[in-house]
């Protein structure tokens, strides 16, 4: 039997911690191994718990989901973040990013959609709000890519793994670019690798920064 994903959530307001609990406690695959009003014990609340996946709010008592994601970063940065929040704005977006956050959602997000989210950063995804996925787009200036040739990108990417690479850049699930390429998840998963290795980096927000930065879509 496949092992479940556990997760932790941490979230101040208890109307929606009790419904995410809710939702999650009867997922299959899913296991709740917590749901916290506040982070200010985060780095030992993981220790105890042993999370695969955090859904983690941002403005809450004491410190805030910013710095609660660093310090789990710093403590275990195996585990998956995602930033569950009402805010849209820049600065909280980059800084989050910046961070390591590995998905970012608006609580507004459809329950299904959190569950597939979920699912897609346990993949090496990241998850993100098409509101979110194009600020993103916005944070990182653009700089002029060095002279290519027809079928490789200035990181020598090859032109399927180009187009790959602009769809998650887009905010594409592993399921979209499969459907809207019309390959397996398999297959996105590896040129996903390839990706990674050409670009030297080790997380789907890495990449999709470092191509916003190097003008690489």
């Amino acid at each position: 039997m496949e092992t479940p994903t556990r997760v932790l959530i941490y979230e101040d307001n208890s109307d929606l911690r009790a419904s995410l609990s809710q939702l999650l406690a009867g997922s299959p695959g899913l296991e709740l191994v917590g749901a916290l009003g506040n982070c200010t014990q985060a780095t030992a609340d993981v220790a105890r718990l042993t999370p695969d996946v955090i859904l983690m709010d941002i403005d809450m008592p004491g410190i805030n989901g910013i710095e609660g994601l660093k310090r789990i970063k710093k403590a275990s940065p195996q585990i998956n973040v995602v930033m569950l929040t009402v805010f849209e704005d820049n600065d909280r977006v980059f800084e989050a990013i910046c961070a390591g956050a590995d998905g970012y959602l608006l609580k507004k997000t459809p329950p299904v959609k959190l569950l597939d989210a979920i699912g897609e950063v346990r993949l090496g995804g990241a998850p993100m709000t098409p509101a979110i996925a194009r600020q993103v787009l916005r944070l990182f200036p653009r700089s002029k890519p060095p002279v290519a040739t027809a079928d490789e990108s200035p990181a020598n990417l090859s032109a399927r793994e180009q187009e790959i690479l602009g769809l998650l850049v887009e905010g594409y699930s592993y399921k979209m670019i499969a459907a809207d390429r019309g390959i397996s998840i398999d297959t996105v998963r590896s040129h996903i690798k390839k990706i990674y290795e050409k670009l030297h980096v080790r997380s789907m927000t890495e990449a999709v920064s470092k191509a916003l930065r190097q003008g690489l879509t």
